[in-house]
């Protein structure tokens, strides 16, 4: 469904993707793993449109889209969660999940009754201001207001950061059943067990290059890889 050929990121001088090529198959769960300044939220970022890449090529069903503005990405059903949420905090629960569905040209009805099947304590709380939700209810609004906008490709920028233990078992989960709905996910992840847990492939990115890949299930008995690139 999406596939990198060389792709490079500069931050001025700095090389921050360099030269990576992978592919993301149809209907997976892909994790890229990698310490902190490994290139990975760079890399979402050049897929979502909003960082520039200086070499290389991005391919969405066979087509380059490297070339689009992120809207348009976004009107073809790539989608970008950010890290951290970044949510609306003076706006109610409901009103940022409207704002996800902005560049939606008809009725969201299914998306907002979809959402609220997966987080129901967002229905329990839609009047409320997301400033004054816990981390863990402000990162399922994040999610669902990504998913308003009905992707077919959603992208996940460290979903489980500063979340108790409990609560990234309950977004992991999360994260299953919405690639059940037919939605294609690349998952970055510095939490790269519970990432490994459940995803089908995954790739390991250290100083902006590809240094790893493989089935997760494998990477996740292989102790070696565990030890050397993911801090295990």
């Amino acid at each position: 469904m999406l596939e990198l050929r060389n792709v490079e990121v500069r931050y001025g001088p700095v090389r921050a993707v360099k030269n990576i090529s992978f592919v993301v198959k149809r209907d997976s769960i892909t994790a890229l793993l990698g310490a902190n300044g490994s290139g990975k939220s760079s890399t979402l970022y050049a897929v979502a449109g909003t960082n520039t890449i200086t070499e290389g090529q991005i391919l969405y069903d066979s087509k380059r889209i490297d070339h689009l503005p992120a809207y348009e990405r976004v009107r073809n059903g790539i989608v970008l969660c950010p890290e951290s949420g970044q949510i609306f905090a003076q706006m109610t629960v409901l009103e940022n999940l409207r704002a996800g569905a902005y560049s939606r040209r008809d009725s969201y009805t299914d998306e907002l009754r979809m959402v609220f099947d997966l987080f129901p304590r967002l229905k329990e709380r839609q009047k409320q201001l997301a400033g004054t939700l816990s981390g863990g209810e402000r990162q399922m609004l994040a999610i669902a207001r990504a998913l308003m906008a009905r992707p077919r490709f959603l992208m996940l920028d460290e979903p489980s950061m500063g979340l108790a233990p409990n609560l990234v078992s309950q977004i992991m989960k999360t994260i299953q059943r919405i690639r059940s709905l037919g939605v294609t996910v690349l998952l970055v992840e510095q939490n790269a067990f519970s990432a490994l847990k459940i995803s089908d492939y995954a790739y390991v990115l250290q100083t902006g290059k590809l240094v790893m890949e493989g089935k997760a299930s494998e990477m996740l008995q292989d102790k070696r890889i565990i030890e050397r690139y993911l801090g295990g």
